[in-house]
Parts: C-alpha cells; sequence; structure tokens
C-alpha cells in the first residue's frame, strides 16, 4: 500500500465509496430502462407493420418520448463518474486503466455511436425515410443499448472475476489476452442476469402505466395493449430470470465464496447449510441473532445436493469479509421483492385465462404499486453485488484502500454534498417530469402516418409578378420549386 493511500482518513473513503454509489445508484436505473424500453419499441413497430393496427403505433408514438427523455438523463447521469474515478480513485486509474480504459472506449466507439447515429432518425424520422427504414433505425437503436450493456458488464465482470492480465513492474495491470478479459469467468451469468432484469424492470414500469390508466377507463385501447404485453413479459420472463439467478449465484460461489457467506448469512462452514430466511448478523459474535432457518435448503439451492459443503465466513480471514449485514440484507430485499412479481405474473396469467385482466382494479392497484419493483430490485441486485465485492475494488488483485487518491477529507465531503444536492435537484425534476408524461393518458387520436415514399425539403416559388402575393404551396411529390395548383 503507497503512502499516499495510508494517509487517507477511513471516514474519505467511505465519503468516496458513498458519493460513486450514490452517482451509479442514479445512473443505472436510466441505462436499465433505455434497455428495455429501446426493445419494447423495436417490438411495438414491428407489429404494427405486421398487423397494420394503430394501436401499435399508438403505443409507440407514446413510450417514445418516455424514452427519448429517459435516454438522454442516463447519458447525463453518466458522464459526472468518468470525473469521479479520476478525482477520488487515482490508484484504481493507474493500476486498472489499462485494461479498462481500452473496455470503455469500445463501449463509446461502438455502442454510443451505433445509438446516436439512429437515434434522431428514431425520433423524428418516420415521415421522412419511410417506414422499413425507420423500423431498422429503432432496431439499431435497440441493439446499440444491448451491445452497450455487453461493454459495461464485461468491465464489472472483471473487477469481479479477473482474468487474462498480468501485473506489470509499476503494479498496473496489463492486458495478456483480451478474450479472457472479455468473456471473463462471471460476464456470461451477469449479462444474462442483467439484461433480463432491465427488461422485466421496464415491463412492470409499462404495466403500471397501463393499470393506472385501464382503472379511469377500461376501454382505452392502448392501454390495453400497454398491460397486456406487460403481464406477458412478467409471466414468461420472471421464470427465466429466477434460474439465471441461481446460475449467477452458483458461478458466485465458485469465485466469490466469501461473498456468498455473507449473502446467506453463513458464519460457520458445514455441510447442509441452511437456507436463513431471517436474522441479524453479528459479526461480534459471529452468529445471526432471531434467525430463522429450514434445514439443509441453503445447500440444496446453491449446490443441488441435500448435504453440500458450502464455506462460511470463518474460512476466511476476518479482513476480507464484505459489510456483513448490507449484503445479508440487500439480498433478501431483492429475492422478496422478485417473488411479488413473480406471483404477479402468475396472477394474470389466471386473470386473462378467466377474461378478467382488463376488469379487475384490485389486480391494477397492485399493478401500480409492484410498478417500480424492477428497479428496486436492480438497485438491490447492484448493492449485493458491489458490497459484497468489498474490500476489493478488483476482487482478490486491488484493495479499496490502494485504490484511493490522496484527498482530504473536506474535499470528498464538499464533492460528496454537491453532487447529492445536484443530483437530487436535476434528477428528481428528471424523473418527476417522466412521470407527468406517463400519467398522460394515451390515446389513439393521433392516426399513423400514410406510407408515402421518402420526402425532399421542397422550396417556396414565389408568386408571379403583379400577383396577389399569396403564396403558393408545394405537395410531396411534385418538382422542386413547381408550385402545386
Amino acid at each position: 500500500m503507497s503512502a499516499a493511500a495510508t494517509a487517507v482518513p477511513a471516514l474519505a473513503v467511505i465519503l468516496a465509496r458513498a458519493q460513486f454509489g450514490f452517482t451509479i445508484a442514479f445512473h443505472i436505473l436510466f441505462p436499465a430502462f433505455s434497455i428495455g424500453s429501446a426493445s419494447f419499441l423495436a417490438v411495438l413497430e414491428i407489429l404494427w407493420l405486421a398487423t397494420g393496427q394503430d394501436v401499435y403505433m399508438a403505443a409507440f408514438r407514446y413510450w417514445l418520448k418516455i424514452f427519448s427523455v429517459a435516454f438522454a438523463m442516463g447519458v447525463v447521469s453518466g458522464l459526472v463518474m468518468a470525473y469521479e474515478i479520476g478525482a477520488n480513485w487515482s490508484g484504481y486509474s493507474f493500476k486498472a486503466g489499462p485494461i479498462l480504459g481500452p473496455l470503455l472506449a469500445w463501449e463509446t466507439l461502438t455502442a454510443f455511436f451505433l445509438e446516436a447515429g439512429f437515434l434522431g432518425i428514431m425520433i423524428f424520422g418516420l415521415q421522412r425515410v419511410g417506414r422499413k427504414l425507420h423500423l431498422f433505425a429503432t432496431c439499431m437503436v435497440a441493439i446499440g443499448t444491448l451491445i452497450s450493456a455487453s461493454w459495461i458488464l464485461m468491465a464489472n465482470s472483471w473487477m469481479q472475476t479477473p482474468a487474462g492480465f498480468t501485473v506489470g513492474k509499476d503494479g498496473a495491470f496489463v492486458p495478456t489476452d483480451w478474450w479472457a478479459i472479455c468473456f471473463n469467468p462471471s460476464f456470461p451469468y451477469r449479462w444474462v442476469h442483467m439484461v433480463l432484469a432491465a427488461y422485466l424492470a421496464t415491463a412492470f414500469a409499462v404495466g403500471g402505466v397501463g393499470a393506472y390508466h385501464l382503472l379511469r377507463d377500461r376501454r382505452n385501447a392502448v392501454a390495453r395493449v400497454m398491460f397486456s404485453m406487460a403481464m406477458w413479459m412478467a409471466a414468461v420472463v420472471m421464470p427465466i430470470q429466477m434460474y439465471a439467478g441461481d446460475e449467477q449465484g452458483r458461478n458466485t460461489l465458485q469465485y466469490q465464496p466469501v461473498k456468498i457467506a455473507a449473502m446467506e448469512g453463513d458464519f460457520t462452514t458445514k455441510a447442509g447449510q441452511p437456507l436463513v430466511l431471517f436474522g441479524l448478523p453479528d459479526t461480534s459474535q459471529n452468529r445471526n441473532r432471531f434467525e430463522i432457518a429450514v434445514p439443509h435448503v441453503g445447500s440444496m439451492i446453491l449446490t443441488h445436493s441435500w448435504n453440500g459443503l458450502i464455506r462460511g465466513l470463518d474460512a476466511f480471514p476476518k479482513n476480507d469479509w464484505p459489510v456483513v449485514s448490507i449484503v445479508f440484507w440487500s439480498f433478501r430485499l431483492m429475492v422478496g421483492v422478485a417473488m411479488l412479481m413473480f406471483a404477479l405474473g402468475l396472477v394474470s396469467l389466471w386473470l386473462r385465462y378467466k377474461r378478467r385482466l382488463y376488469d379487475t382494479p384490485l389486480f391494477h392497484r397492485a399493478a401500480i404499486a409492484l410498478s417500480p419493483a424492477g428497479f428496486f430490485c436492480i438497485l438491490a441486485g447492484w448493492t449485493t453485488t458491489e458490497v459484497g465485492r468489498q474490500p476489493w475494488t478488483v476482487y482478490g488483485q486491488l484493495r479499496t484502500a490502494q485504490s484511493v487518491s490522496p484527498v482530504t477529507l473536506p474535499m470528498v465531503a464538499f464533492s460528496c454534498a454537491l453532487i447529492l444536492v445536484i443530483y437530487t435537484v436535476i434528477f428528481g425534476i428528471g424523473i418527476r417530469y417522466l412521470l407527468a408524461m406517463m400519467a398522460y393518458p394515451p390515446s389513439l387520436d393521433e392516426q399513423p402516418p400514410a406510407n408515402d415514399p421518402p420526402q425532399r425539403t421542397q422550396g417556396i416559388t414565389p408568386g408571379p409578378a403583379g400577383g396577389t402575393g399569396r403564396r403558393k404551396e408545394t405537395r410531396p411529390g411534385d418538382p422542386i420549386g413547381v408550385p402545386a395548383e
């Protein structure tokens, strides 16, 4: 550990971590929504072209405006993190920069340029470029969001399960195998789990908005489409997400067993580990107070064996433990809310079978209550993942105390307070604006555009000399400069 890192007060390190955690908690919500809503828009446009039903285009236009605002907020909220890393985490930047720098640069060169290049066509081009080209632009934006998520998750997964590198003479991580870096052991599991989480979070938000408008008008065709599609996603994808989460848990057990021990509240190593449903982790006595547990089920879930051996926290040095209480409870909050989402999906199937999906106000109110549930699960899961990696920034290779810049407590406290105020005000207003857009009822009044050929900018020809002075208009398809009769 460097002398600079040793001199940094412990409270300054905590505040620097809190500042970055607060920033990324705001930021992660918007890209997650962008990933889900971009794909949702692509599906709506495909359905419109395939069926010719105006209701799909009405839903597309409704959510396109919301997507545009959320996308812009996601870009802006993420810019600050680069400055925070440079200011507060210079040790991390120096040592991990040779690997993470290229990954983030490739994200910009591929995904961000792809999104930016087609976003304007997607938002403004339907009446200008034709239906098929517009659909292509929408799909490119959706693919761009997925590519962006891939690069970011590659970088984060490498920090969780580092591979494909060597340590240089100056202590920096030098890449030796980019394939191993990108497709590190935990990346496939994290990618599937996170992308499905983004889809589900968006689906529950869409379903909540649809339910809100169905309570006011059960005959609203656009709200029915929103609600129906969201409930299909909840019913079909939620079980897949639970399986993906189980697979990621088994991967974490292999590569980060101390994180699993903290998540499960397992203080002792033994075969047939119980599933702890409730408890208050007490690290001073190395036990859970007021524990409620189901024997053997913990081993059954993680090892698929009734008497599978799972290492507890006692198998690891105490200075390598994460903050057990945070990891323990964030994991349970994520699972608990996910089970409510799963239950909502099951009930939707029953109501659909009974032909009461649009005529059950109590169920609609439940859908509204759970509309932010997916985003809550993302925040809880991200907290579990990142706090569970502590005290490492690069797991097993670089400690957080070695990553921090030689900053003073007043400097970090001031920047932390400033970020807290600015983000709360600016993005609080932005979120309120998004909610106001969602509260506006969708309508079929705005019909889809006619299937006209792509248009060119038309000139305006002045009237003949001595005329009335009234401007003559041109029609699409007329030669440039020739007035319409």
